[in-house]
């Protein structure tokens, strides 16, 4: 039942204004979230909407599935019938029916920033541009911001011609073939997605129209964050029956590096004439002293709609402000801070302005062995062994895809060099031909010689996978048919290194997402898997119920909470940025809006922290204070200044830099508490793996630190030092072929040689 009584007044107000144009000024932490799911459920409660007539879009697969959540819950039956999607996954379910229409095959494969570079990479080799004058990251940057625009190849080359401006010219051609080639892969990249379905809607009447009439009453959460060709779309949508609803804080809005535009909701009322505008301003998340405190900084901003956070929580206690000498220092305090302070690891989040002021946090929560998470790092679906995987499952569903295809032609190894590839790559331009079609032919290619019958093999491999793809077997059971029967384990196996197992652990973990999205999919496919992998983002990834530090961006923290919150480098120059100080006012309240996002994150209790010296690029710096500080009422702050290093003393204890008494010595040798718990290893329970990928812990080595000793692969080394991991020893062997690596004892398998 859909009771309503737990409604503040505006909420309830947004969830019965259900006709015509809507803005809803939804501010941090004021239950944006309750009164949407309240607006769907009265929709179709009290207003005899059917379920499939609406469509909700949020921004991220997290915030979705937690919608999609309280829409079922609230609603009941038919409640699945309710849209609820992120653009990019909209986009996607209506282009794989109806691309067709656009030139493209329904099996199209999705390209992520690395495949686009991949691709980008090779158009700068085909066209003979030297990547020490124009780089393929920029030119991809400008490409998506153009597409952003929804600006085509064609203007933007008429754009650069008209200004004169050669290394726009030079975009333009490295943008039109680069579309060429997608088109030529059937492949869309992030972009693409939305692109295209804007042009499907402005080329095929009849599509768009079927899609007005499905969703007649649409709502579009963090509004803020839209770009040109997002606001396009939904007004395509919205254009018939006029019930768009949008859900947004301009004081949130962070995103102008990604194309975001805030004028989409700042001029909302001009773009939807005659649109209501309700303010939610009831905060239920933080005390009054951190919501003052951000109110304080961001009233400064002149280009927002005006409004100011409110609550019924209590007083809290003040915003605490602290100043360390350096940068090693601060450090030091924040995590030294968050071990005083006790309760769950996972009731703290430690903030900052850029990915590099991550390293000296880590170092400090792995000394005192504090377990954490580090947000924006590298993504699982971005790991070297995830994308040889992904490639061969690409192969497999879209033979188009030169890209992967050329990925995995000798991974693992089958002696097919770059020579032959670049023979191939030449038939399959001639022949006008994909390059998997050009393997399939691989009899008629001039100059391959032996490598003939090596991929002849090859592709008779992916045959075969295609033939149990087609037969219904699960993503989750191809992966381990393709880990097994190309040898791509066995390579793993026989290294023995420490890295080998953390890869492989990921390849089990990559078959567990296949068998998730098998049991829960309404109709699998591999397609679909292959969709929702290229769809998830890392801030999704995130498992809430790990107790451990969060350690992340400002940008990633947002739409996130936590009882206590750490923003470190506070400091001018850093936030705000030197960038944003050097253009205009705008840049610079932008970095103000990610200010506020910061402050709004926290619960119970904010710190703020801030260097007096930081490296920087290699150079010692003197920063002052972030005139963000400055903004923050006096009244709600405590501030401590760290006059002495906290690292005072911390060479008294005899063999620790850091002192006697630090957690770790406290706590012994009793294992990593950060360290994942597994069950069994695939890789160990099917025999064609080889060896089973299972621990057994000597109970001594057979050499020492400094013994010459022999690896099967490796060949001779030196043993640099040996560690005693507690599942195994972990040996470090400098060998004279390949240098420096690190691997279990157990694995490793080295045999002791005599000294030369």
């Amino acid at each position: 039942m859909n009771d309503l009584s737990n409604l503040n007044p505006m909420q309830k107000e947004a969830v019965l204004c259900t006709e015509g144009p809507l803005l809803i000024l939804a501010g941090a932490g004021s239950g944006k979230t309750r009164a949407l799911t309240h607006r769907v459920a009265y929709l179709i409660d009290e207003k005899g909407v059917k379920p499939w007539n609406i469509l909700a879009i949020t921004f991220t697969n997290k915030a979705a599935g937690e919608m999609r959540e309280r829409v079922d819950k609230m609603v009941g039956f038919g409640a699945d019938s309710v849209w609820v999607s992120t653009f990019h996954s909209l986009c996607v379910r209506i282009l794989r029916r109806f691309i067709e229409n656009l030139g493209y095959e329904s099996g199209f494969s999705i390209y992520d920033s690395d495949d686009s570079r991949a691709l980008m990479k090779q158009i700068f080799k085909t066209m003979n541009v030297e990547s020490k004058y124009i780089k393929e990251r920029g030119v991809l940057a400008e490409i998506s911001a153009a597409k952003n625009e929804l600006v085509t190849p064609e203007e933007f080359l008429l754009n650069a011609r008209a200004s004169g401006d050669f290394h726009a010219q030079k975009v333009a051609e490295l943008y039109a073939e680069y579309q060429r080639q997608l088109k030529k892969n059937n492949a869309l990249d992030f972009d693409d997605l939305l692109v295209k379905t804007v042009e499907l809607f402005e080329n095929c009447g009849e599509v768009l129209d079927y899609y007005q009439e499905r969703f007649r009453y649409i709502m579009v959460d963090e509004y803020q964050d839209t770009n040109t060709v997002q606001f396009k779309l939904v007004s395509q949508l919205a254009a018939k029956y006029r019930n768009i609803c949008v859900v947004g804080d301009d004081d949130q809005s962070i995103y102008r590096f990604r194309g975001a535009n805030i004028r989409n909701i700042l001029n909302f009322e001009e773009a939807f004439p005659g649109a209501k505008v309700i303010r939610l301003e009831q905060n239920y998340r933080s005390t009054k002293t951190i919501l003052n405190a951000a109110n304080g900084v961001i009233r400064n901003n002149a280009g927002r709609k005006e409004k100011t956070l409110w609550t019924e929580n209590e007083t809290g206690t003040a915003v605490r402000f602290k100043i360390y000498d350096t940068a090693y220092d601060e450090a030091e305090g924040v995590v030294r801070d968050i071990i005083k302070s006790g309760g769950p690891w996972k009731d703290y989040a430690v903030l900052y302005r850029t990915n590099a002021q991550s390293r000296l946090l880590e170092e400090k929560c792995i000394a005192y062995n504090v377990p954490y998470r580090l947000v924006g790092g590298v993504n699982f679906y971005q790991r070297k062994e995830i994308k040889d995987i992904l490639a061969y499952l690409k192969t497999i569903a879209n033979g188009r895809d030169d890209l992967a295809s050329q990925r995995i032609i000798n991974i693992p190894k089958r002696g097919i060099g770059a020579a032959t590839i670049a023979k191939i790559n030449v038939f399959a331009a001639v022949n006008d031909m994909s390059f998997f079609d050009a393997l399939l032919r691989i009899g008629a290619v001039a100059g391959i010689g032996k490598a003939a019958a090596k991929i002849d093999k090859f592709t008779d491999l992916i045959g075969n996978f295609r033939h149990m793809a087609a037969d219904g077997m699960t993503a989750g059971d191809l992966i381990e048919r393709i880990v097994t029967e190309t040898g791509y384990g066995d390579e793993l196996l026989e290294e023995g290194e420490v890295e080998a197992q953390s890869r492989q652990e990921n390849i089990e973990e990559l078959i567990s997402k296949a068998a998730d999205y098998w049991e829960n999919a309404e109709k699998p496919s591999l397609d679909g898997f292959l969709e929702e992998v290229a769809l998830v983002a890392d801030i999704d990834s995130m498992d809430d119920s790990e107790d451990r530090v969060l350690l992340m961006t400002l940008h990633s923290a947002k739409g996130l909470e936590f009882p206590f919150v750490y923003m470190s480098g506070m400091e001018d120059g850093l936030f705000p940025s030197a960038l944003s100080l050097s253009e205009d006012e705008e840049a610079v309240e932008e970095e103000r809006r990610l200010c506020y996002v910061g402050i709004t994150r926290a619960e119970k209790r904010l710190t703020l922290t801030a260097a007096r010296q930081r490296m920087t690029r290699g150079e010692v710096r003197m920063s002052r204070i972030s005139r963000f500080v400055d903004e923050i009422p006096e009244e709600l702050l405590d501030r401590e200044e760290q006059e002495d290093s906290v690292y005072a003393g911390r060479r008294t204890a005899k063999n620790s830099p850091y002192g006697s008494s630090l957690p770790w010595e406290q706590q012994g040798e009793s294992g990593l508490p950060w360290e994942r718990s597994r069950g069994v290893s695939v890789f160990g329970s099917k025999p064609s793996f080889g060896k089973a990928f299972t621990v057994q812990k000597a109970d001594s080595l057979a050499y020492g630190e400094g013994d010459r000793v022999c690896h099967r692969k490796f060949g001779e080394g030196t043993v640099l030092k040996i560690a005693d991991g507690g599942k195994d020893y972990e040996v470090t062997v400098e060998f004279d072929q390949v240098g420096v690596r690190k691997m279990y004892a157990s694995f490793a398998d080295l045999k002791k040689t005599e000294k030369s």
